[in-house]
């Protein structure tokens, strides 16, 4: 199966180089390019990619926001693709807000080639969190800068206490079989039990998961 992908980027340049390595594999095909966010979504809804490499910041409608589009769209859309968040800062608020809107990781746009390959491969396979080490040293700077949210926090009170335990350990990067370990329960087990959680916060996947754990003060920076 061909993965179908959308480039929004304000500099011609790095849309034109991104576009080169993605045509040249066997299994994807950039079926589209985009100046701005607005743009984006708009050749989004028309062309419905599989998947979405945007840049966090742009002049006019951010990356941000246009991930808050793409993640709700318009009845007649009915088309959510996976959004990689393309950025040149690791550290950066821009980053976070994207992932907590429904982006499905991100990337730096100075990665090797062959990341941002295997980026789009692995999110269009339905995984998440990209670079799982850069991804929580960014959620670990924000929660060392925000208190946590009372809001998030009451949303975990729906929570049975296994539950909790494994939403933290997710939001340690830990796999569904290492938490399994760790718990000692079968695997089967753990994947009901992060079903029921993202069931019961509204989450769609481990991305938005590991952030509203560290929102919500449920994990501690260094801890």
């Amino acid at each position: 199966m061909t993965v179908s992908v959308l480039i929004v980027d304000d500099q011609a340049m790095v849309r034109a180089g991104f576009a080169a390595i993605l045509d040249a594999q066997p299994d994807i095909e950039v079926v589209g390019q985009a100046a701005d966010g607005e743009e984006g979504v708009a050749l989004s809804h028309r062309l419905r990619p599989d998947v979405v490499l945007m840049d966090v910041r742009m002049p006019g409608t951010n990356g941000l926001e246009a991930t808050r589009r793409l993640m709700d769209p318009p009845p007649r859309v009915d088309h959510r693709p996976r959004v990689v968040i393309l950025t040149t800062f690791d550290i950066d608020e821009y980053v976070h807000d994207a992932l907590a809107a429904g982006a499905s990781g991100f990337l730096l746009k100075d990665a090797p080639p062959a990341d941002l390959v295997q980026a789009v491969r692995v999110v269009a396979s339905g995984d998440a969190l990209l670079a799982p080490s850069v991804t929580r040293r960014l959620l670990e700077r924000f929660a060392e800068q925000r208190p946590p949210s009372d809001r998030h926090a009451l949303r975990l009170a729906d929570l049975t206490e296994r539950e909790r335990e494994i939403l933290e350990r997710i939001a340690r990067g830990r796999s569904n079989t290492e938490i399994a370990a760790e718990l000692f329960i079968a695997e089967q087990t753990v994947k009901t039990h992060v079903t029921r959680i993202f069931a019961k916060l509204g989450l769609r996947d481990r991305v938005q998961a590991v952030i509203l754990a560290y929102d919500a003060g449920l994990v501690q920076p260094d801890r």
